[in-house]
């Protein structure tokens, strides 16, 4: 068993700070050494898609930059003093304390700190991140737990408010865009989503968490212990779809399973359906002349992805497009406990088609099961940048969809939905008639 990882997917717990920056006006403050929020910051918000680094990102995140002497005497005199300038300096409404590896390991009682800024009515919280907690979806987890421990209270429930818990942000590249069109989904069966990431998110949607009738969690794992947390402390039932919906079959099942979930008429969904499938197919129906000329179709797959992206691509890809799947790679740190559940999910293809999954976290094991692999036609491998590489070797097809893009510029790009399906498609076969060409 190597004892090393190459080419890195995600990142440790701390690199959670990313999800607090999702939220409009809410401000990560750092207690750890130097460097930690910079490289974090680099991996995710600057060689994953180019994201940036948004507002009070990047080096502009307060940070207590914890030295020898902060190991020695401890650190929470100086998070005290940057926790007090941070409310002078920076405007915002929701300030959460993450904490490194060396406040966790020496012990600094960043709760008793941070406690007595709640007792002044300060919008603070705080959670224990240390990098060897896990990754940073651990860590996006971690952060929404002290919110709803710390932060949240009890409200009147408002009919047809959902909690949309999916695509972790910034570790996902595509996750404001596929949050975009979650919620255009959800929107089109009556529902309102309360929007807690991304451009339109805000605190007061926070605040309204509990108001929410139902918690919706689009994903194998990611979301379920805030779900289950929801559900203990409000009593919010939520429902748990595995699978990101991603083309006609997933997405129609999608739409279908939210509606009998909470009670909409059937007739209203399959309108609401059809519309969508009529636009879908018009324009795949357009441009059939090429998506069926054989010489270009790729007949076979590879995946090397989360768990979230590799199973809503090979579904829509084996479900949809008629290729044939081959090891799928998933490569976020999946917990032991989560991973025959995530695995069983490959089997749910149709006419019986079953993709052997590996869990693995390491891009060179992963690069050298793909070298391994024998395959007759040209195959289509989905990755991120890392993979190009042995691509090339291998005269395959390489499109980037997963961590980390460092050769796209990422805005508001997804792949969700009957919309997201048809973005994929162009991009698949632009990869391939820009080969072909």
């Amino acid at each position: 068993m190597s004892l090393c990882v190459e080419q890195i997917r995600h990142v440790c717990t701390l690199g959670a700070f990313e999800s607090v920056l999702a939220i409009k006006r809410a401000v990560p403050i750092v207690h750890a050494g130097p460097g930690c929020v910079a490289k974090l910051w680099t991996t995710l918000g600057s060689q994953n898609g180019h994201q940036g680094s948004g507002y009070v990102g990047g080096h502009a995140i307060p940070c207590t930059n914890a030295s020898e002497k902060e190991v020695v005497f401890g650190g929470t005199d100086k998070l005290r003093k940057v926790i007090t300038n941070t409310f002078d300096v920076i405007d915002g409404d929701l300030f959460v304390v993450l904490t490194g590896c060396t406040s966790d390991i020496i012990g600094d009682d960043v709760g008793e700190i941070t406690r007595k800024f709640q007792a002044q009515g300060k919008p603070i919280v705080y959670v224990e991140t240390g990098g060897f907690k896990g990754s940073n979806l651990i860590g996006h987890e971690l952060v929404l737990g002290a919110i709803i421990d710390q932060h949240l209270q009890p409200q009147e429930v408002e009919p047809g408010l959902v909690n949309i818990w999916s695509s972790v942000p910034y570790q996902n590249t595509f996750w404001s865009g596929d949050i975009e069109q979650l919620n255009i989904l959800i929107s089109s069966l009556g529902l309102k989503p309360n929007v807690v990431f991304g451009p339109d998110s805000s605190v007061d949607a926070i605040n309204d968490i509990p108001k929410a009738q139902y918690n919706l969690v689009i994903s194998p794992w990611v979301g379920l212990r805030t779900a289950e947390q929801l559900k203990n402390k409000f009593g919010t039932p939520f429902l748990h779809y595995p699978a990101l919906p991603i083309g006609p079959t997933e997405t129609s099942k999608f739409l279908r399973t939210v509606g009998e979930f909470a009670g909409i008429d059937p007739a209203v969904v399959e309108n609401v359906i059809r519309k969508h499938e009529d636009r879908y197919f018009y324009y795949l129906e357009r441009a059939a002349d090429t998506l069926l000329e054989t010489r270009l179709l790729p007949r076979r797959f590879i995946t090397v992805a989360d768990s979230l992206y590799a199973l809503g691509i090979a579904r829509f890809l084996t479900n949809d497009m008629g290729l044939i799947p081959e090891k799928q790679f998933i490569t976020d740190d999946t917990p032991n406990d989560y991973q025959s559940g995530v695995a069983a999910e490959f089997e749910q293809f149709t006419s019986g088609i079953v993709a052997e999954t590996v869990f693995s976290n390491d891009g060179g094991y992963v690069e050298e099961e793909i070298r391994k692999l024998k395959i007759r036609s040209r195959p289509l491998i989905l990755g991120s940048s890392w993979e190009r590489v042995v691509a090339r070797d291998l005269n395959a097809y390489q499109l980037s969809v997963s961590a980390p893009i460092g050769n796209e510029l990422v805005l508001s790009k997804s792949y969700v939905g009957y919309n997201g399906a048809l973005q994929l498609v162009e991009d698949i076969y632009s990869v391939v008639l820009n080969d072909f060409m």
